[in-house]
């Protein structure tokens, strides 16, 4: 399945999208987040799919090959000046709708950042569940130096991933952070070569796989929403996502695999 912007394939239970705007970095349009969109419902009703990765492209200039996760909003584009103010807000509202998609998507999302990751890039990725990235790829929040402002739910993600004293560090100042320093800081999860970058996020992908995927499913949900609610709400949500596990062919199959002592085989059912 591929669209104008985006690259869709699967991999047993693992799918890989790409951001495929790489003569303009992957820098965001319109069509990109209608494509995510697209691709993302797609991924959603295939019960075959467990974890999806989201991965950048190649850009090749001259023969010289560069990593491209997302360089932001396509600047080019802005600085067109066609959009009217409604046209403007439409835009930020769908690049919200995006990333939230993201944040509340059933199924685990890793970000495999490998290249720069700028603006609306780190939104997305900092909206998956798990950021994997290149030791020598970079994320940063650009928008204080544009004289514009950070969108995607990044103030209150960056607060909650690193807290409040190293969100402003960020945001104040622009400061962009390699792969390393992404890690050790906790706002990337894992940062390794870049030709392992693709292999680590998949083999962790399918770890996660292996698992049932309605308790999953059940375990983002109530992770994303932890800090929302207070502990009796979290007390009786979990109590239903246990019983409603209960009722499942899934939780049999645990059961039964658990006392035959071998690997079980989960349906999503």
């Amino acid at each position: 399945m591929n669209h104008e912007t985006v690259l869709f394939e699967k991999k047993g239970e693992i799918g890989i999208v790409r951001l495929n705007r790489p003569e303009r970095m992957n820098a965001v349009i319109e069509q990109m987040y209608i494509d995510l969109q697209t691709v993302f419902e797609y991924i959603r009703k295939d019960n075959e799919i467990r974890a999806v990765l989201l991965t950048g492209s190649v850009r090749i200039k001259d023969g010289i090959e560069k990593q491209a996760f997302c360089a932001g909003a396509d600047l080019k584009a802005h600085n067109k000046g066609e959009r009217t103010g409604w046209q403007k807000r439409q835009y930020i509202l769908l690049a919200h709708e995006t990333t939230r998609l993201l944040y509340e998507f059933s199924k685990p999302v890793i970000a495999v950042v490998n290249g720069p990751a700028r603006g609306a890039g780190a939104e997305m990725a900092l909206n998956c569940d798990f950021v994997f990235m290149a030791d020598d790829a970079s994320i940063g929040f650009p928008e204080t130096s544009l004289g514009t402002f950070i969108g995607g739910g990044v103030t209150y993600h960056l607060t909650q991933i690193i807290g409040m004293v190293k969100a402003k560090q960020l945001v104040y100042t622009g400061q962009v952070l390699n792969g390393k320093a992404a890690t050790d800081m906790g706002l990337a999860f894992r940062s390794v070569p870049l030709k392992n970058l693709e292999n680590e996020a998949m083999t962790f992908a399918k770890i996660i796989a292996e698992k049932a995927p309605i308790s999953i499913s059940f375990a983002k949900d109530q992770i994303q929403k932890a800090t929302q609610r207070d502990l009796q709400t979290v007390l009786l949500t979990e109590a239903e996502a246990i019983l409603a596990c209960m009722n499942t062919e899934d939780w049999h199959e645990g059961i039964k695999s658990f006392a035959e002592k071998r690997k079980p085989i989960y349906k999503g059912r």
